[in-house]
C-alpha cells in the first residue's frame, strides 16, 4: 500500500487515491484494542494503527493519550517526553489501562483548563487505577476552525470538537451562530470531517490535525481567550525510585470529610497554622447520598517537608480518610 507522509507519522493511502488514512491490518493487536480503535473515524485508525505498533515494539517509551493522532494531549505527550513514543487511546480509561497493563510507561491526561474548568476527572478515575501522579505540565491552547478543501467560512452552518474545545470557543461560535456539536475529542472531530464532512461543517482542532487529516485552515485564533492554559498530569505506575531534586514540587490528595459542623474547617486548618500554600481545592461527590463530600486538594511541598507533614496529620485526624495521589516537580511556580 503506498503512503504519504505527515509529520512524524505515516498515512497510508486510500484505494480511491485520495491522503487520508485507512485502517490497515493490525494483527499485533489485542482484540480489545482492536475493537476499541473501530471507534476512531476512518482517516485516523492507520495512524493510531502505525502509533501503537510502535509503542508494541517499546513500551517503556511508551506515552499513553486520550484522543485521536494530533489532539492536544498529543502535542503535550510530544512536548513533554521528546524522546517517548505517544500511544492514542479513544478514552481516558483506556490511556490508564494503557500504564496499568504495562502497554505504556506512563500517560499524559489534561485535568484542568484556564478557560472551562475541569477536563478529566481524575479523583474519579486514578484512585481505583492504583497510578500516581509523577509529573505536570502546561501548555497554550491554540484551535483552528478546518474543513474540507473547499469549504469557505462563510459557509460554515455547524463545528464539530470535543465540548472542552466547544466551551472554549464558545465567544467565536456564537457570534457567527455557528452550531456546536460534541464529539469525544478534537482530533478525532477532524478526522471525522475529512471523512465525510459536509459543505457546511468543519472541526475545530489543534493546528496539528489539520495537516494529519488532509484538511484546510479556513480561520485560527478561536479561543475566548489569550491565557488559555490547559495543565496536565503524568500518571506512571509508581513514583521514580530516587527522590526528585530539592526543587519546588507539588502534592496532590484527596480525602472525605466527616458529615459534621466545620468538618472542612477543621480539616484545612493545619494547612493555614503550618504556612502550607493550597493551589487547589475542589469538592465532588460520590455515589447518591449527597452526604459525603469528597475533596480533590494540590499543595505546594512534600510530604517529608516539616509543614506539609503535619498538616497531614492534621488532615487525617479530621477526616474519614485520606490518599497523596503523587509528589512531582512543579512545572511553574505557584503564588503570586
Amino acid at each position: 500500500m503506498p503512503v504519504v507522509s505527515a509529520p512524524g507519522h505515516t498515512i497510508f493511502k486510500c484505494r480511491t487515491g485520495a491522503s487520508q488514512a485507512c485502517l490497515p491490518v493490525a494483527p499485533f493487536l489485542p482484540k480489545r484494542v482492536r475493537f476499541i480503535m473501530e471507534n476512531y473515524p476512518a482517516p485516523a485508525r492507520a495512524l493510531v494503527a502505525a502509533m501503537t505498533e510502535k509503542v508494541a515494539a517499546a513500551p517503556g517509551r511508551g506515552v499513553s493519550f486520550q484522543g485521536a493522532p494530533g489532539a492536544n494531549s498529543h502535542i503535550a505527550a510530544l512536548a513533554a517526553f521528546p524522546d517517548g513514543l505517544p500511544l492514542p487511546c479513544f478514552a481516558f480509561e483506556d490511556a490508564i489501562d494503557a500504564v496499568r497493563d504495562g502497554r505504556a510507561d506512563c500517560a499524559m491526561i489534561p485535568i484542568e483548563n484556564s478557560l472551562h474548568g475541569r477536563v478529566a476527572d481524575i479523583h474519579f478515575l486514578l484512585p481505583e487505577s492504583g497510578l500516581v501522579i509523577t509529573g505536570e505540565h502546561f501548555m497554550p491552547i491554540r484551535y483552528c476552525l478546518m474543513a474540507r478543501p473547499g469549504v469557505a467560512l462563510a459557509d460554515v452552518r455547524e463545528a464539530v470538537s470535543h465540548p472542552q474545545a466547544l466551551g472554549q470557543c464558545r465567544g467565536w461560535l456564537r457570534a457567527r451562530g455557528v452550531r456546536p456539536v460534541s464529539y469525544p475529542d478534537t482530533a478525532g472531530a477532524a478526522a471525522l470531517v475529512a471523512e465525510n464532512g459536509t459543505a457546511t461543517q468543519a472541526a475545530i482542532a489543534p493546528e496539528m490535525a489539520a495537516g494529519l487529516y488532509g484538511l484546510e485552515i479556513i480561520d485560527r485564533g478561536l479561543e475566548d481567550a489569550a491565557h488559555n492554559m490547559t495543565r496536565f498530569v503524568v500518571l506512571a505506575k509508581a513514583a521514580p525510585d530516587r527522590p526528585y531534586p530539592l526543587v519546588p514540587s507539588m502534592t496532590t490528595l484527596i480525602f472525605e470529610v466527616r458529615n459534621v459542623p466545620a468538618a472542612l474547617y477543621k480539616a484545612m486548618g493545619g494547612f493555614a497554622t503550618n504556612g502550607v500554600n493550597m493551589t487547589k481545592l475542589e469538592s465532588y461527590q460520590r455515589g447518591g447520598s449527597f452526604a459525603a463530600t469528597e475533596f480533590y486538594c494540590d499543595v505546594e511541598g512534600r510530604p517529608e517537608d516539616p509543614g506539609l507533614g503535619r498538616a497531614l496529620e492534621e488532615l487525617a485526624f479530621h477526616t474519614k480518610w485520606m490518599r497523596v495521589l503523587g509528589t512531582y516537580p512543579q512545572a511553574r511556580a505557584r503564588g503570586i
